[in-house]
């Protein structure tokens, strides 16, 4: 996963920095695997504007992403590896013996023409679907379902990846991306490796149409409104704006907003960093 880095030709290529994307293997994405994607602005189904700073962008369609993985015991040869405009990570087109074909979350390493499986029994190889039961402690895995049968909601994002430490009765305890530790049932699938384009964190896009394009409009900052539209704002002259804060009146810096009576909190052996 090279980055690829421009003479200073013009002001914003001076520090852009973007992925080579060197492990890109085709161009057109699998037309059955495609949905239409509808963008709202910002607006609610009465046309009011509830979310700020959202809207333009470039037209993208949806790849149905398989993140159950529940086609077990049916090996799958990887026909490529794809960019998906909507998450970070690189996708690869998998194709089974029945002739199905399926978008995961690529792994890194992940190669063209290898073949991957899920289910009981079978290696913990890279790109390979395991049960938490079967997966040997100490393995970087992704893609972790929280609840039997779900699908994958954890460490799906371009270069995460989470450990698995140890097993404590009908649970197994997982080292999250966050920092986290928490127990998740021994039933809940994993995939095997790191997700894929870990440079990703690295990239920098060098000018404010970059952001336009993926459909994030200007953010005006709190300190510069009146203290009418913002906690921050008002003042003489050029005020620093006291606390940080929401424009609610919520602190931005180490404030708990976990509430502490959730259901989930049991699970939790060690909270995420600070």
């Amino acid at each position: 996963m090279a980055l690829k880095k421009f003479k200073p030709i013009t002001s914003s290529q001076r520090f852009k920095v973007i992925s080579a994307f060197d492990e890109i293997t085709t161009q057109t994405p699998e037309k059955s695997l495609l949905t239409p994607i509808k963008k709202s602005g910002g607006r609610n189904n009465t046309g009011k504007m509830t979310m700020r700073y959202i809207g333009g962008g470039h037209k993208r369609k949806y790849r149905i992403i398989d993140f159950k993985r529940d086609k077990e015991l049916v090996p799958a040869i990887v026909q490529g590896i794809e960019y998906d405009p909507n998450r970070s990570a690189r996708i690869a087109l998998v194709e089974y013996q029945d002739g199905e074909k399926r978008y995961i979350i690529a792994p890194n390493g992940l190669k063209v023409g290898q073949s991957i499986m899920s289910g009981k029994g079978i290696t913990p190889e890279v790109g390979n679907t395991l049960y938490l039961s079967e997966i040997p402690f100490g393995t970087v895995i992704h893609n972790i379902e929280l609840r039997p049968g779900q699908g994958a909601k954890m460490a799906r994002s371009a270069g995460s990846y989470a450990q698995l430490m140890s097993r404590d009765g009908k649970y197994a305890v997982i080292k999250l991306p966050s920092g986290e530790t928490r127990m998740v049932l021994q039933t809940c699938k994993a995939t095997i490796g790191i997700v894929s384009n870990p440079d990703h964190s690295l990239e920098i896009s060098g000018k404010a149409g970059r952001s336009r394009w993926l459909g994030r409009r200007p953010r005006t900052r709190g300190v510069a409104m009146n203290p009418v539209d913002h906690p921050m704002g008002g003042g003489e002259g050029r005020a620093s704006g006291g606390h940080p804060r929401s424009r609610k009146g919520i602190p931005a810096k180490g404030y708990r907003t976990r509430k502490p009576k959730k259901a989930s909190s049991k699970y939790i052996i060690e909270r995420r960093k600070k």
